[in-house]
């Protein structure tokens, strides 16, 4: 990574966590690729699955999202872009990910990965890398987020701007 950056967000409740998902959905293209890391429960389907039904609905598109723990993969279209939501838990070696397709598609889609231990070294470097923990509390999270601050600058000034609880 050129110019690293680490930012953690602090949200109170996963209506919260939903809105962030949100807010980053539109600035996700082509050859994004989201790395969601924590333990199970921690709230990585969550916010794939608010990111998903934003995009979707922003196109007047409404689709279940559903976890990919059991079928690995699900793919969604919104007109514009695929996106390919992953569940790596299952996976014992790393060439599954080219039987499941994910190569070509951390080059095409915009790919969210959950558990992604056995994704490539170099898209590992280019991804948005989060990772989720629980708070204090039940419903509360810690988002800890780190990425290349040039290639991710946009999602950089929206997680900068996002401080503060997201009651937005």
């Amino acid at each position: 990574m050129n110019d690293p950056f680490h930012i953690s967000l602090s949200l109170e409740t996963p209506d919260q966590t939903a809105k962030l998902a949100a807010k980053l959905a539109p600035l996700l293209g082509a050859g994004d690729c989201l790395l969601l890391s924590g333990q199970i429960g921690a709230g990585k389907t969550h916010f794939s699955r608010a990111l998903i039904q934003a995009r979707l609905a922003a196109v007047d598109l409404l689709e279940d999202v559903p976890s990919p723990t059991f079928t690995l993969v699900q793919v969604y279209d919104d007109t514009v872009q695929e996106i390919w939501h992953a569940d790596l838990y299952r996976l014992s070696d790393p060439l599954e990910i080219v039987e499941l397709g994910l190569d070509q598609a951390f080059l095409d889609a915009i790919t969210i990965v959950e558990w992604p231990e056995m994704v490539p070294a170099a898209v590992q470097r280019n991804a948005l890398r989060i990772q989720f923990e629980t708070g204090p509390d039940e419903a509360s999270r810690m988002l800890t987020f780190q990425g290349d601050a040039t290639r991710w600058s946009k999602v950089l000034h929206l997680l900068s701007a996002s401080t503060g609880p997201l009651n937005a």
